[in-house]
């Protein structure tokens, strides 16, 4: 349904929308690039590109704006992961317009303990490379249901990730549904990043200095109950506050992008961006989530704050 080129008539919502002069220039280049390349392709695979997606590497974003996506793999996943894959030209597209900058690394996350690629990782990037970066991720569909290895996505983050330029804290988003195992063991650091550590990393520490550096989020999906041990596990790494419960896991997506839009100051055309694409209900809906947190530090937002907010946790000042 998503395409690289900004033609938005094919949408499905009563609203009209047109994407906005800035980025407009990134967008002309993927589209083009796409439409030399036909369109997009299922075929079956039987493992990921490893020379892409190979976790050994350190990579840098020179970008202001970098974004991590790191997604869930795991046979208990289903077929979220390529729903939420699908939305990549929508999500760009939608983003650029706000920072021109941006560049964006997907991550696949599975479980050490019985995956073979446990951890698939990109390079950044803009436009259409992130088709064809993408499409050199595999979804092993493994893993023991729970837990899985996202403490060893952390060591990465904090090991091999680089983005000299940044500004504000930048988002890495995880879509997962799961817990972690507690500890990283050195033989699996040494395996699959070639980090030699003895004793092997606490995974908690390894969230909490994520955190640190990179505005968090635990993007769950609707299944199990709130309070449950995932939530507390997830509450201990990253803090309570920024495990975002998605109730329409068809729009993961919008869930993301809005965060994030909200955080740059652009909610209100997201929200027409979104109107083109749903029923006002379903923008009702996902704006009503999003505006209950504040989308820097997760802290809850006053019911009947309006205009111009700052809040009291972190000082953002956000425009209601």
């Amino acid at each position: 349904m998503y395409s690289w080129d900004s033609d938005t008539s094919g949408w499905y919502g009563k609203a009209d929308y047109k994407y906005g002069k800035d980025g407009e220039r990134v967008r002309a280049v993927a589209a083009e690039r796409a439409s030399a390349a036909g369109p997009r392709t299922y075929e079956k695979k039987t493992g990921p590109n490893e020379k892409i997606i190979d976790p050994h590497k350190t990579i840098t974003s020179h970008s202001k704006n970098p974004l991590i996506i790191a997604i869930d793999v795991t046979g208990s996943m289903a077929q979220w992961p390529y729903e939420i894959f699908d939305r990549l030209p929508l999500l760009f597209n939608t983003l650029t317009q706000y920072r021109e900058d941006l560049e964006i690394c997907f991550v696949a996350i599975g479980d050490a303990v019985v995956d073979r690629w446990p951890l698939q990782v990109t390079s950044f990037a803009n436009g259409y490379d992130l088709e064809q970066l993408l499409g050199s991720l595999y979804g092993e569909g493994g893993g023991g249901d729970s837990p899985e290895s996202y403490g060893l996505f952390a060591h990465w983050v904090n090991t091999h990730v680089k983005t000299p330029n940044v500004e504000d804290k930048p988002f890495l988003i995880l879509f997962g549904d799961a817990t972690m195992h507690d500890r990283i063991p050195s033989a699996q650091l040494s395996h699959y990043l070639g980090d030699k550590v003895r004793d092997g990393i606490d995974a908690m520490e390894a969230w909490q200095q994520v955190s640190e550096n990179w505005n968090t989020w635990f993007l769950r999906r609707p299944t199990g109950t709130r309070g449950d041990p995932i939530d507390k596990q997830w509450a201990k790494a990253i803090g309570e506050q920024k495990i975002f419960h998605i109730e329409d896991e068809q729009r993961a997506v919008d869930y993301a992008m809005g965060l994030i839009a909200r955080a740059w100051g652009y909610f209100g055309d997201f929200q027409d961006n979104m109107r083109a694409r749903q029923s006002e209900d379903k923008v009702e809906e996902i704006s009503q989530l999003v505006e209950m947190v504040c989308p820097r530090c997760g802290a809850p937002i006053p019911v009947n704050a309006k205009g111009m907010f700052k809040c009291v946790f972190c000082d953002a000042t956000l425009k209601l």
